[in-house]
């Protein structure tokens, strides 16, 4: 017997496990695009129940079907059916935190006037029932008339109910008459009252809140102290980069060393040979080795989601941030852009203020995100000594952390100067709901970090791969003249291209090898380090090459020209598709060409205090 198709939304308030419960649903059978017209991802998780398969559609958190945000109006859109090219909806899980129960109950009120069935998840029922809070479910089923399972997603328990409670649900082959509208003030109040009613009938025993989680507050939140473990907590993540991913990418720098020397081996003259070792191998293998770093830092920043801290870290940031007119709220999307700019731009959706969000798009990129990684580590391994103080701070990590540091003293500058300028506006008060303490799901993590590796491994693959043989074919063609006297490559395309440019960036120390390495890495940052990898793999010497990039860029660079391009990359122009997004964020070109201007003039005067500084004190 063939299974039935059904589509159901998966529709929550943000930090009631919503993620956590679609991965407990649908594991790693995930697929993420975006809306037509939006940016705003869509992500589609696929399971099946005893005669149904089901597509579960992750909508983005909401309080309420009112759209004040972005995120919102997508998730009231697609319940709606307002995205013509999306296929109805057949049923709606509502995951309800048990702990924050009549917060969530507005939220259901509103979906049981669009008439599509409901489902209802009582999530984080192990730690409602931790801190003494009880329901009658079968009391607020009836109520409510709908289905409620409690589970809890970290735990997977009420899974399998959950399961078989969608599976009786039903495909709509009728036309829904949808009867929510706009709630109006009466309408609000009467909410209110309505889920005061409710409360009041189901619940068995009123919770109190955990000891622990106001005794950890009172120090986390603390506006001295809280500032000073949020602070420690980033330099060990920093730190981290270099003490444990280490071992893994020396491992894969061996293994892509070792891939090139032998397919060198077999054909020293050959332009194939020269094409797969020098181009293929030496450039994509010169970006996959920093993946342990990009993971590293990725794990982190999961976990600190998923303990329920990064809420308490935007509650801390919010004074700092409001000096400089920014919302408390923005450093979600600022801490996300960690990982890359574009998923940090698109968490600016959240922010409902218009100029808030502007402002926040515009600083997002100064964040280091993991394609700086690659360029930050290779130059730290190669030209700052592995010195270790106390016993444990290492001197790598502690340059890797300043930059990370730098990046977000431009972002807070660059802040006020568009708050005073073309940004205007009174600061907006914070208000942020603190969710509860709790312990990270293993597989909950595991699941959110294939994301990023994936994204990373996709970008090797598919762009890097592609400018890699183009940057090839320019280092090699044409072909020297005989009884040359230059290397090779400096008669080749981009050996002319770069010289021809080098007196642009000669004021701050690049030489035509970073010249040739900038172009392409505007289509991905990382980009540069394979560029560089190729470039120097043609131009250096069997015993250089040999020894892999970093003893390359020791023998061509000086201290000043390393710091300077270092530099550079704090504050560089963005790649492509984060200029793509923003445009599309912002529906006009005008704040892309503002975003890539500054930035450009930023990093080359940067560039050129560092490259002038160093010289000036290294003589």
């Amino acid at each position: 017997m063939s299974q039935e198709n059904l589509r159901i939304a998966l529709v929550g308030k943000p930090n009631c496990g919503k993620t956590a419960l679609f991965n407990a649903l649908t594991g790693s059978r995930q697929k993420v695009a975006n809306y037509t017209g939006v940016t705003i991802e869509k992500k589609h998780g696929y399971f099946s129940t005893p005669t149904k398969k089901i597509t579960l559609v992750d909508l983005p958190g909401t309080y309420s079907l009112r759209s004040r945000s972005p995120d919102e109006k997508v998730t009231r859109d697609v319940i709606m059916h307002e995205f013509k090219e999306e296929t109805s909806i057949d049923a709606i899980l509502v995951v309800a935190d048990t702990t924050n129960l009549s917060v969530c109950l507005r939220l259901i009120l509103e979906l049981k006037q669009t008439n599509i069935p409901l489902v209802i998840a009582l999530n984080m029922s192990d730690i409602a029932k931790l801190h003494g809070y009880s329901y009658d479910i079968e009391k607020l089923s009836q109520i409510l008339g709908a289905p409620i399972i409690e589970t809890s997603a970290t735990k997977k328990t009420g899974i399998n109910e959950l399961v078989m409670v969608i599976d009786k649900c039903k495909k709509i082959t009728q036309p829904i008459e949808n009867q929510w509208t706009e709630p109006s003030a009466d309408k609000l109040r009467e909410y209110h009252k309505q889920i005061h009613v409710i409360i009041s009938q189901t619940e068995l025993k009123k919770g109190c809140s955990s000891i622990w989680t106001e005794k950890l507050d009172n120090v986390l939140l603390h506006p001295v102290l809280g500032l000073i473990i949020l602070l420690s907590i980033l330099f060990l993540v920093f730190q981290s980069v270099f003490a444990i991913a280490t071992i893994p990418q020396d491992w894969l720098q061996g293994l892509f060393d070792s891939a090139q020397g032998y397919v060198l081996s077999l054909s020293p003259d050959s332009m194939l040979v020269s094409l797969i070792a020098n181009g293929i191998i030496a450039g994509v293998g010169a970006v996959v080795v920093f993946l342990p770093q990009i993971l590293t830092i990725s794990f982190c920043i999961i976990l600190l989601e998923d303990t329920g801290y990064m809420a308490r870290a935007a509650f801390l940031m919010d004074k700092l941030m409001g000096s400089v007119g920014l919302h408390g709220r923005a450093f979600i999307p600022l801490l996300s852009s960690f990982a890359c700019a574009i998923p940090g731009i698109m968490a600016t959706r959240t922010i409902e203020n218009r100029k808030d969000r502007l402002i926040t798009i515009m600083i997002a990129p100064l964040m280091t995100c993991s394609a700086r990684l690659p360029v930050y580590t290779l130059l730290i391994a190669a030209f700052i000594p592995r010195k270790y103080y106390l016993g444990f701070i290492n001197l790598q990590g502690l340059v890797m952390f300043s930059l990370f540091g730098a990046g977000i003293v431009f972002a807070l500058v660059v802040a006020l100067l568009l708050r005073k300028t073309i940004l205007k506006g009174d600061k907006q008060p914070l208000i942020l709901e603190l969710p509860s303490y709790k312990l990270p799901n293993p597989h909950n993590v595991f699941i959110e970090l294939l994301k990023p590796a994936k994204s990373f491994l996709k970008r090797a693959g598919g762009i890097i791969l592609s400018v890699m043989i183009v940057i090839w074919f320019l280092s090699s063609y044409p072909s020297p003249p005989l009884n040359h006297v230059n290397p090779a490559i400096d008669y080749s395309i981009a050996g002319i291209v770069g010289h021809f440019i080098e007196p642009l960036f000669s004021p701050i120390g690049f030489n035509w090898q970073i010249v040739v390495a900038l172009i392409p890495s505007m289509a991905a940052r990382e980009v540069v380090v394979s560029v560089l990898a190729t470039i120097y793999s043609l131009s250096g010497n069997e015993d250089v090459v040999t020894q892999g990039l970093s003893v390359a860029l020791q023998h061509s660079w000086t201290f000043a020209t390393a710091l300077s391009f270092i530099a550079w990359y704090v504050v560089a122009p963005q790649c492509m598709s984060t200029l793509a997004v923003v445009k599309r964020e912002t529906n006009t070109w005008k704040w892309p060409v503002i975003m890539f201007v500054y930035q450009l003039v930023l990093a080359y005067g940067f560039s050129l205090v560092v490259y002038n500084l160093t010289n000036y004190f290294m003589h």
